[in-house]
């Protein structure tokens, strides 16, 4: 993919709703447009101010966040995060994302779960249980 150059304002929101992890659908909706007009304004190479604030705010950024955006910068801001504590067989550090920070056993959440699966079986089959006899109770008066 192709860096976004410093003057074409829509290909850097169009990188921004992507490492946003949003689609144009989702921006247009925030924007109360059509997805065709999203996919004009990601293809235009400026963009009128007030149109620029929309979309900021839609994309949880500033305007000016969206004029300075190069993907150089995102590189060397994720590359800021250092942890010694773990880092892939290539040497790429996790920060403070890595499974050695883990605060609990996943297998126990899995039983803990399980076991409340359970007991809201049990209290819903004599919750039944409960009604059936009332019911065999008032067929009987």
């Amino acid at each position: 993919m192709e860096t976004p150059s410093k003057s074409h304002i829509g290909r850097k929101i169009s990188r921004i709703r992507e490492l946003r992890g949003m689609k144009q659908e989702a921006l247009a909706q925030a924007l109360g447009v059509s997805q065709q007009t999203v996919s004009t304004l990601e293809n235009s190479e400026e963009i009128d101010e007030k149109r620029l604030k929309d979309v900021a705010e839609a994309l949880g950024i500033s305007a000016e966040g969206i004029r300075n955006f190069s993907e150089e910068a995102v590189i060397n801001y994720f590359n800021s995060f250092n942890d010694a504590d773990f880092s892939n067989s290539q040497g790429v550090s996790f920060g403070n994302f890595g499974p050695s920070h883990c605060t609990f056993n996943p297998l126990d959440k899995l039983v803990e779960v399980y076991e409340e699966n359970k007991r809201l079986y049990e209290r819903l089959l004599e919750s039944e249980k409960e009604k059936v006899r009332y019911l065999e109770k008032m067929m009987d008066k």
